[in-house]
């Protein structure tokens, strides 16, 4: 018997499409979409940037990937399902470790102009 554990079993790699797929379905799910052109447009997106990440990226392009999604996501989304994404855990950044948990994490809030009226 040997003292090393056997190697971790590798996931099998999803292709673009169905890591577009699953995405998409996560994401209008999440938010109640059900407008099929939308869905489309959605879905086009994600395979797109899908598509774009098998390149091998590094964390820098990874970086900018994500940031390309965030940007077109705001276009393709009602200013209050992009805030309802924004502010989904998944979407929060990530506290390094030993980093006090009871710290509120930061909100992502639309703000509207403010109207002249005010006295």
């Amino acid at each position: 018997m040997s003292a090393q554990s056997p190697a971790p079993e590798q996931r099998p790699q999803r292709t673009p499409e169905e890591e577009a797929l699953k995405q998409t379905v996560r994401l209008t799910r999440e938010l109640g979409i059900k407008d099929s052109i939308r869905i489309d447009t959605i879905y086009r997106m994600h395979l797109k940037y899908a598509r774009f990440r098998q390149k091998g990226l590094t964390r820098a392009e990874n970086m900018e990937r994500m940031q390309a999604i965030y940007k077109e996501l705001e276009h393709l989304l009602t200013p209050e399902e992009f805030t309802r994404f924004m502010n989904h855990p998944a979407e929060q950044p990530r506290l390094p470790r030993g980093a006090n948990v009871l710290t509120p994490t930061r909100q992502v809030q639309r703000t509207e102009p403010q109207s002249s009226n005010q006295q």
